[in-house]
């Protein structure tokens, strides 16, 4: 009979957050498969287990696959464990687990800690619907172009972010959502364990020296509102809205007057009217 290949989640910090099964199964498995060997040594060694560990991380996983499938196959059960929280949540594993699944052979996860939803839980923001977009591309263009993708999703918004990009990325959030509520949770279950809370703008204040953001960031930010004003274009109106600016430019207002105008004259804000604009930008460069 083949092995069981076990899905089993590691805290995200507090090493009290691991669960009584999750240990008894890292210590009966045959294997575990880390992310990072080292990191995930410490753990176990925090705990006395001393089952035998291998690699299988993204620069690995095809070929780490095949062997981890074949030990199982062989009737061998398997731990997976990334670095922290639970696997596969924006960390490889995908392709052993569809791999195990195509051979018949059993997956089992063992639930606990993940990050994304420890920050929804404590954010303040809606968490009847949600919508995990996990880390969002590191270049700019890129990165507001897949806000865009995101601009009239009602359901509240969940990032993964690293600490270097998190104050870019929260400018860019504003300029394609508007000044939305947000929260940024950051070293959850750690010592210095943090919840910002505001509007994008204060948060792109709070967050402006290079020293403020540090550790592990979730950024939430809250979904689109059916009734605000810039859901209450519709394309072509959009298109009319683009097309008055270039008739004004034309006419010989500056681009900022002729989107002031343009925007009056449609019965909108200007700061609306700049934001559907930047967003029909990026739908159409993609």
């Amino acid at each position: 009979m083949p092995g069981t290949l076990f899905i089993v989640a590691t805290p995200i910090g507090n090493l009290e957050d691991i669960s009584q099964r999750a240990l008894r199964l890292l210590r009966e498995v045959d294997l575990i498969a880390c992310e990072d060997t080292r990191h995930t040594r410490k753990l176990l060694n925090h705990f006395g287990i001393i089952t035998a560990t291998t690699s299988y991380h993204e620069h690995n996983e095809q070929e780490r696959t095949e062997e981890l499938c074949d030990l199982l196959e062989s009737g061998k059960d398997v731990a997976l464990v990334s670095d922290a929280g639970t696997p596969l949540i924006s960390d490889p594993g995908f392709r052993i687990v569809k791999e195990a699944i195509d051979r018949g052979i059993s997956v089992e996860p063992i639930p606990g800690a993940a990050a994304l939803v420890t920050a929804l839980s404590a954010s303040g923001l809606a968490t009847d619907q949600f919508l995990f977009a996990g880390f969002l591309p590191s270049r700019g263009g890129a990165r507001r172009a897949k806000l865009s993708e995101l601009t009239s999703i009602p359901a509240t918004l969940v990032f993964y972010e690293a600490p270097h990009r998190i104050k870019a990325t929260l400018k860019d959030a504003r300029e394609v959502f508007g000044n939305r509520e947000a929260v940024i949770a950051r070293e959850l279950t750690k010592l210095h364990e943090e919840f910002a809370r505001g509007s994008l703008s204060e948060l792109i204040e709070r967050f402006s020296k290079p020293d403020r953001a540090r550790g592990e960031i979730v950024l939430i930010v809250s979904g689109h509102k059916v009734d605000s004003p810039s859901s209450l274009l519709t394309t072509s109106s959009e298109e009319q809205l683009s097309n008055r600016i270039k008739e004004l430019e034309r006419e010989g207002f500056g681009q900022k007057a002729a989107l002031k105008k343009a925007a009056k004259e449609l019965g909108l804000k200007r700061d609306d009217a700049y934001r559907i604009l930047v967003n029909q930008k990026n739908r159409r460069s993609r």
